[in-house]
């Protein structure tokens, strides 16, 4: 295993973009300050298997220009005449919380720009598609509430509709494609619905032991955590071990395992010592079900998702990784 001060710098390295202009630069000194809150024999086995998952699920804005950038040149989606296909396009602007899709439709914007020539209202004057464009869908709950509202007012009553995201976790997909079919079938509308991403990342029940997401496969041994876990009043649901998600986000079984127990233990005691998480901020992350927690490890420069383990963001009085923004 690398020593400690090159695993820190790995580590603040993969990171170094989050929240650029708005935070100071994460550095070593500030992954120090972090991982010290974890037991000492865990500190380098933590900071080691990160160096892997980070490398594969925390997108730069570098990562993210390159996607958009091939979105809008890709003929898969934009046909053998790009600039003709984008400037019959409407982008949707829906959200009303947050800022992320109106930071993705600038990098858009900038890519197409690049490309084309064309800004963003130099297009969808007579659309033939509406785009709606965000960062990464979790439990798809925003992205559902946003087109439903949409498809009950302003869409007409056939429309072709393309949701890009750079990634989507699939049992949120499977949710919020469901009730947006539903909606636009109770209004007698017809929407035509195409997703787009660079990941699909697997979090469904049905597929947890090769799952993409944080899922433990004991209870550890730990007063505290067994009693948060069986305050859930629900029978937790455990991986069966040995294997590390299609998509490779983890550097094996063993290091899997461990995020999902530390991250667990010290996830319930950041809910203890910081007052104004809700219920429903799990240890391993933000989830409506009673569960441990949503499991993600996807992070962005723009942002840490409040679906990530509570230890990556959580502050006051832990000291966050990734110091998050709120809606």
């Amino acid at each position: 295993m690398p020593k400690r001060d090159d695993l820190l710098n790995a580590v603040a390295k993969l990171i170094s973009d989050y929240r650029e202009g708005e935070i100071a630069t994460p550095n070593a000194a500030h992954v120090d300050r972090w991982i010290r809150q974890f037991p000492d024999t865990a500190q380098e086995p933590i900071l080691s298997e990160l160096t892997h998952v980070f490398g594969k699920t925390y997108f730069t804005r570098k990562k993210v220009e390159a996607f958009l950038s091939t979105v809008v040149s890709s003929d898969k989606f934009a046909g053998d005449d790009p600039c003709a296909f984008w400037r019959g396009v409407q982008f949707l602007r829906l959200q009303t919380a947050g800022n992320s899709q109106h930071d993705m439709l600038a990098l858009f914007e900038k890519a197409l720009k690049k490309k084309c020539g064309l800004s963003l209202a130099d297009c969808g004057a007579e659309p033939h598609t509406y785009v709606y464009l965000d960062d990464v869908l979790f439990s798809g709950g925003r992205i559902k509430s946003d087109i439903v509202g949409w498809i009950k007012g302003a869409a007409p009553k056939k429309a072709k509709l393309a949701i890009i995201t750079i990634g989507i976790h699939a049992l949120g997909q499977w949710f919020a494609g469901k009730d947006i079919t539903t909606a636009a079938k109770d209004v007698g509308k017809t929407i035509d619905i195409t997703w787009w991403r660079v990941l699909e990342i697997e979090d469904r029940k049905s597929y947890m032991t090769n799952s993409d997401v944080l899922r433990p496969t004991v209870i550890p041994p730990d007063p505290e955590t067994q009693a948060y876990v069986a305050g859930l009043g629900a029978i937790p649901i455990l991986r069966i071990p040995g294997q590390v998600g299609e998509r490779g986000f983890f550097s094996s079984d063993s290091g899997r395992s461990l995020l999902e127990q530390r991250f667990l233990i010290a996830g319930v005691q950041v809910r203890k010592r910081c007052p104004h998480l809700n219920i429903y901020m799990r240890p391993l992350g933000n989830s409506m079900m009673k569960t441990m927690g949503f499991g993600s490890m996807v992070v962005t420069f723009r942002n840490c998702p409040n679906n990530a383990p509570l230890v990556l963001w959580a502050g006051n009085p832990w000291y966050p990784l990734f110091p998050r923004k709120t809606n």
